[in-house]
């Protein structure tokens, strides 16, 4: 009798010997799979964005800045991008497409050509008129920025001219390519800038929004009429944004 107590008596220790052990695996290996899991989330966190977003514009409860800024163009070489469209096709950093035809600012032709030539937007008519010498010579109807978004007015001028832009959806990351039903249409005349936001004319494929106050800030073209008004204007052309 005694015997049999002492074999249960033994059997009792093992068994919470086993639990415990078992236990204490359990605990050191739970422990070590968080030190993985931990880093490894970090790593995987997106950095946050400071680039230039094209089309966004400050809303008028923010601090901004409404002259133009003199910048340099930046080739598209990495997974970052910069500039953007307008409206719902506004706004993120700086995109740049190696086979995109920039305009650049030769001493020349390109001072004659804005000295002659004026652009001027009239909001409240949703459209564009390019003067030259005085004269109206061309008219193209325009989407304007939504409330919130107004366009700025005042004089400016063109700083940035760009073929087939590349734009990147701000939120979303998403990069749309160069092209006739790109949000931002088959060019891009930029004219004013805070140094992170970038505010200009260009194409869109959603012709029908045009005569809208839908953007954020950007002047909204069909492709045919950007191309022509491109061609119509030079680096230091003189914009003036009327209400």
């Amino acid at each position: 009798m005694v015997r049999n107590e002492s074999v249960a008596r033994i059997v009792m220790f093992l068994c919470f010997g086993t639990a415990i052990l078992s236990l204490a695996v359990h605990w050191q290996i739970t422990k070590t799979q968080a030190q993985f899991e931990q880093p490894a989330s970090a790593a995987g966190s997106p950095p946050e964005s400071t680039s230039t977003a094209r089309g966004a514009f400050t809303p008028p409860n923010q601090p901004n800045h409404q002259q133009p800024v003199q910048r340099s163009s930046v080739p598209y070489i990495s997974g970052a991008v910069s500039h953007n469209s307008a409206g719902a096709t506004d706004l993120s950093p700086k995109v740049r497409s190696l086979f995109s035809g920039q305009r650049q600012n030769s001493p020349g032709l390109s001072s004659q050509n804005s000295s002659q030539t004026e652009v001027v937007v009239n909001l409240s008519d949703r459209r564009t008129y390019v003067y030259n010498r005085g004269e109206v010579i061309a008219s193209y109807p325009i989407a304007i920025g939504k409330e919130g978004w107004e366009t700025p007015t005042g004089s400016f001028r063109v700083t940035d001219m760009e073929h087939y832009p590349i734009w990147q959806h701000p939120i979303t990351g998403k990069v749309f390519p160069s092209g006739a039903d790109s949000p931002l249409g088959e060019r891009w005349i930029g004219f004013w800038s805070d140094g992170r936001n970038e505010i200009g004319f260009h194409g869109t494929p959603d012709t029908h929004l045009l005569g809208a106050a839908i953007s954020h800030g950007c002047l909204r073209m069909r492709n045919e009429d950007v191309r022509l008004l491109y061609e119509q204007v030079d680096i230091g052309t003189l914009v003036s944004v009327r209400d």
